[in-house]
């Protein structure tokens, strides 16, 4: 004989709620993963210098306002 199962709106409830914890956690761990990557491949940040000359200018060679 089987053991009998719980259909009720709680128990539906109970599993949905791992679920989504389960997901949470796994986006959150899959997403520091995919940080901490970048940061040790590329950085994270441009150089200080870059980033006072501008990043129009560094990053896409165009100046955004011409004064």
């Amino acid at each position: 004989m089987t053991a009998a199962k719980d259909y009720s709106i709680w128990g539906q409830f109970i599993i949905q709620a791992k679920a989504v914890g389960l997901t949470a956690v796994w986006s959150g761990v899959v997403a520091f993963v995919a940080y901490k990557l970048v940061d040790l491949t590329n950085g994270l940040r441009v150089p200080e210098e870059e980033e006072r000359e501008g990043l129009d200018v560094s990053s896409h060679g165009e100046a955004a306002y011409r004064m």
